[in-house]
């Protein structure tokens, strides 16, 4: 095939390809739609490409003239190959969004309403910030946060019958696949965290898929959350969160999970929350299945958290295979990984060190693995953990026929 030479102005700034649907930005360049849509929405960019202005207006005004030029071209090179590109389906308005919202009046009208608006998000990134600036983002919040657990129970009572989804299971399905920017969700949680209280009640009654679409939604708000509210997070919460891990309902949501409680969990009395509704055993059981390198530096990070108060060692000590997974992942997983199970060890071994426990640590093989982590590198901060940890109890270790006379001469002085 012959070589054919595109005008430049043709051509998108960012994909480099023919533009399919040009749309201009306020600083007067002009970009394909899916190609700035990912630069400004997915890529969280706030400044054009070309000229590097910050964007204030993220709106995007169909560059119609051009596009006719591009099929105008098209249509000239067709014999040469070059395809016609079909005319663009213009985005939805923000009067369409509005009259869609205020004609959601009966429960019928709501449920027709919900579903035309999982249409409109699922087709380009400009419904998407369209719905987030017409109130879409408020309806839907009103929607979950008049959760009715009767109506979600009735909707699947019937276990023979297809499971009904509710209006809540609509609205939170389409509000997390919004992707709503920071400030949509600053707003969203408000300023007593009343949505999270929502989302907690939809965790305890929710189908599966809500109480996963809730947890994903948690995380992306309160990984941006005043540290005021994350102080301020109920004990319920905490139950919900560890139930969703107890019932695997999806790795997504799973991954979620742990990623919620690694960034909550230092704040206030986070841990001892999370100790007191069971997490400890959780995630011990999760850690003596797990494979994936990710999965385990998170439950190993959390783990590290809840053993910085009393609660949480405890529930460790008490748990059969505690100790000895975490000393298993040690050297086996990744450095992050090793290093937060040397600072689990290091916690039971400063504030829990009875002598049932030194003997438990020798006879598992914990004061041999440290003696091993001392000979290898993975890290200056882990090995200094590792000898804190041996130099603590030396007197009952050191000398012990557990400790594999091979490993003896790395014992610290």
């Amino acid at each position: 095939m012959e070589e054919i030479d595109v005008p430049p102005f043709f051509i998108c700034p960012i994909s480099l390809e023919i533009m399919k649907d040009p749309v201009t930005v306020s600083t007067g360049i002009s970009y394909d739609r899916e190609s700035i849509e990912k630069w400004l929405f997915s890529g969280k960019n706030t400044t054009c490409p070309v000229t590097k202005q910050v964007i204030a207006d993220c709106e995007l005004t169909p560059n119609h003239t051009l596009r006719r030029l591009i099929q105008s071209w098209c249509m000239l090179n067709a014999s040469r190959g070059i395809e016609r590109i079909p005319t663009p389906k213009p985005p939805i308005s923000k009067a369409q969004i509005t009259k869609l919202l205020n004609d959601a009046k009966s429960p019928q009208q709501q449920m027709k309403c919900l579903r035309r608006l999982q249409s409109i998000a699922s087709e380009n990134a400009t419904n998407k910030r369209c719905m987030e600036s017409s109130g879409a983002v408020e309806f839907l919040v009103s929607i979950v946060s008049y959760y009715d657990s009767t109506a979600a129970e009735e909707s699947s009572d019937n276990e023979f019958e297809t499971i009904r989804p509710t209006p809540t299971d609509e609205a939170l399905s389409i509000l997390y696949n919004l992707q709503l920017s920071e400030a949509a969700l600053k707003n969203l949680m408000g300023k007593n965290g009343d949505f999270v209280v929502s989302l907690t009640r939809v965790m305890q009654h929710g189908r599966y898929e809500s109480r996963a679409y809730a947890v994903l939604l948690l995380k992306s708000i309160l990984e941006i959350a005043d540290p005021a509210l994350l102080i301020s997070l109920r004990p319920e919460l905490f139950v919900e969160l560890i139930q969703v891990l107890h019932d695997q309902i999806s790795q997504q949501a799973s991954k979620a999970t742990l990623r919620l409680l690694v960034s909550i969990c230092p704040w206030g009395r986070n841990k001892i929350k999370a100790a007191e509704a069971g997490v400890v055993p959780v995630l011990i059981d999760l850690l003596l299945d797990s494979s994936d390198r990710r999965a385990c530096e998170m439950i190993l990070t959390v783990l590290d958290a809840v053993c910085g108060c009393a609660e949480g060692r405890s529930e460790l000590l008490r748990h059969g295979a505690g100790l000895a997974i975490v000393s298993k992942k040690i050297l086996r997983v990744s450095q992050v990984a090793s290093e937060r199970a040397v600072r689990i060890l290091l916690s039971i071994s400063k504030f829990c060190a009875t002598t049932t426990v030194l003997q438990e640590m020798l006879q598992l093989g914990v004061v041999a693995k440290l003696c091993l982590v001392l000979q290898v590198d993975c890290g200056f901060k882990t090995k200094e953990r590792a000898r804190e940890v041996l130099k603590l109890h030396a007197r009952v270790w050191k000398n012990s026929p557990c400790t594999p006379s091979n490993l003896v001469s790395y014992y610290p002085a």
